[in-house]
């Protein structure tokens, strides 16, 4: 059995690499969308996405999506995700998923099967 979690989706706009990329069009939906169905596959019992950019806070609420707007500063998901956490209140003992915000094709049963894990 799947113990609770939750999932946070760190999306940011000022990719080095492909600035945008969390809006970038995937066969008709944005990137973020198809990340976050994908965690809607899963069995979380909350899926976020924590952004520090308003373009991808309105697209992801526009898709019903909950979001969390976090500081541009952060040098990595990992360090949005903390900031979200503390935002958000989850609790310290809670699993939280690190869903990246490029991975639009990651099964819901995958991510279930590593909080089994942890």
């Amino acid at each position: 059995m799947v113990p609770p979690f939750d999932i946070i989706i760190p999306a940011r706009f000022g990719s080095q690499r492909l600035p945008g990329k969390p809006l970038r069009d995937i066969c008709g939906k944005p990137l973020i969308q198809r990340v976050y169905e994908c965690a809607c596959t899963s069995s979380a019992a909350s899926i976020t996405v924590a952004t520090d950019d308003p373009g991808i806070l309105r697209v992801a609420q526009s898709f019903g999506a909950n979001v969390c707007l976090t500081q541009s500063e952060h040098r990595s998901g990992t360090d949005r995700i903390a900031e979200a956490v503390e935002l958000l209140e989850i609790d310290e003992h809670r699993i939280v998923v690190n869903l990246q915000g490029d991975e639009p094709r990651m099964p819901g049963q995958l991510i279930d099967q590593v909080v089994e894990t942890l």
